[in-house]
């Protein structure tokens, strides 16, 4: 993978704070290394979460090609719920494109405690 799409360029400290707005769960779940960011692997076997409240996987792949990606993932996943994210796509985005893996139970229970559907 490109150095320059890799999760390791990112400062992901700086994006969790500046997206409280929209998933204020997140920052607290990244100090607490909660949130595993890995670069993406083809073929290589997605792994349940374990430990972690999220996943995410940076992608080198075209933005229709992580949207479709996710949609399949969340269908076919009972556990898990797959998002997606990519520069551009609205005011929360990410600086890279990636994949986004949660425990589906958990971002359910938080989105109810947050009164957001």
């Amino acid at each position: 993978m490109d150095e320059a799409r890799s999760h390791q360029s990112v400062n992901w400290l700086e994006y969790f704070e500046s997206i409280q707005q929209e998933c204020p769960w997140s920052l607290a779940a990244y100090k607490r290394d909660l949130i595993d960011i890995v670069d993406w692997v083809p073929g290589k076997p997605i792994a349940g979460l374990g430990e972690y409240s999220a996943r995410m996987y940076v992608m080198d792949y075209p933005d229709s090609i992580v949207e479709a990606m996710a949609t399949e993932l969340d269908t076919q996943d009972v556990l898990c719920e797959w998002l997606f994210s990519y520069p551009g796509y609205g005011e929360f985005a990410t600086p890279v494109s990636v994949l986004i893996q949660q425990d589906r139970s958990t971002l359910t229970k938080l989105r109810s405690q947050l009164g957001v559907e």
